[in-house]
């Protein structure tokens, strides 16, 4: 089956799983369970993220129905990590549904460590896993929580390549690497096999979040210009400018902050990357480095 197969097969099995998973927070904790159910049905991927903890049990085993609770665990902390990055964009005021902000960050709080443990520590899991992925969630949230205050304080002036692949290794590499590596574990794989999907899952969330800097361009919203994020992409521009023009990329890369139209900006030196047309309008066709 194809990717996207495998998220219609059992799409409807991990909305159950997500439901019975918010409905064991009842009746201690009613207002906890609607908030995090708001923030759930107003959050919706681009592409499914259920699917791959699915596909690296079914690699292991022939099986991929066993690992449907981590599939909700991937999503849970997606959804707490995507409300927390647009507030930290200043953007997350109308991604809480009927919540206030308060509670809507509440909610991503809970939903984003506190939840998938409760997934993992339920009856659906067997109970000789239940130490390692508990281990797993608690420190993919201490990695990408390093990964996206790196990226918070990101400065172009000095970004390297490696700096802006170290901070992608935390925000986006650790939730991918986390869940690959849940699902061997509970897949019974070898240690060898456990750190060969860790990687897997590392290298994964890293092209992730560089497909993601592109999308951002090719949809025109340009949200990585206006919040000043120094992305893989930009880092290669100036790695590979002349002194004059990485001068000019750096000083149109902060005005950007507070330009109408970051998406037309004159920025001679990122086209070979991130793609201009004639006339130095960033299109996103980017090129690989």
């Amino acid at each position: 089956m194809s990717y996207l197969d495998v998220h219609r097969r059992f799409s409807m099995d991990v909305d159950a799983e997500m439901q019975a998973t918010l409905e064991r927070l009842a009746p201690q904790a009613d207002a906890v369970r609607a908030a995090v159910t708001e923030l759930v049905r107003n959050r919706e991927f681009t592409h499914p993220l259920s699917v791959l903890p699915l596909i690296v049990h079914a690699v292991e085993t022939g099986a991929p129905e066993p690992a449907v609770p981590l599939a909700v665990v991937h999503e849970l902390w997606w959804i707490s990590a995507c409300h927390l990055d647009d507030l930290a964009d200043g953007q997350g005021a109308h991604l809480g549904g009927d919540l206030g902000g308060a509670e809507a960050l509440l909610a991503a709080f809970v939903s984003g460590t506190p939840l998938p443990l409760l997934v993992v520590q339920s009856q659906a899991v067997p109970e000789s896993v239940r130490g390692a992925l508990s281990a797993e969630i608690v420190k993919c949230s201490i990695l990408a929580t390093e990964g996206q205050l790196s990226d918070l304080r990101g400065d172009a002036a000095t970004a390297t390549r490696d700096s802006v692949v170290t901070a992608y290794r935390g925000k986006s590499g650790a939730p991918f690497s986390m869940v690959t590596a849940m699902a061997a574990e509970w897949a019974g794989a070898e240690r060898a096999r456990v750190e060969l999907w860790r990687d897997f899952g590392d290298v994964f969330g890293i092209l992730w979040q560089m497909s993601n800097d592109q999308e951002d361009i090719l949809s025109g919203r340009n949200e990585d210009l206006l919040n000043g994020t120094v992305t893989y992409l930009l880092a290669c521009a100036l790695d590979t400018s002349a002194s004059h023009s990485t001068a000019r990329i750096l000083r149109l890369q902060a005005e950007a902050r507070t330009s109408r139209d970051a998406g037309r900006l004159q920025v001679p030196g990122l086209c070979g990357w991130l793609g201009c047309d004639g006339v130095g309008r960033i299109t996103g066709q980017a090129r690989a480095s």
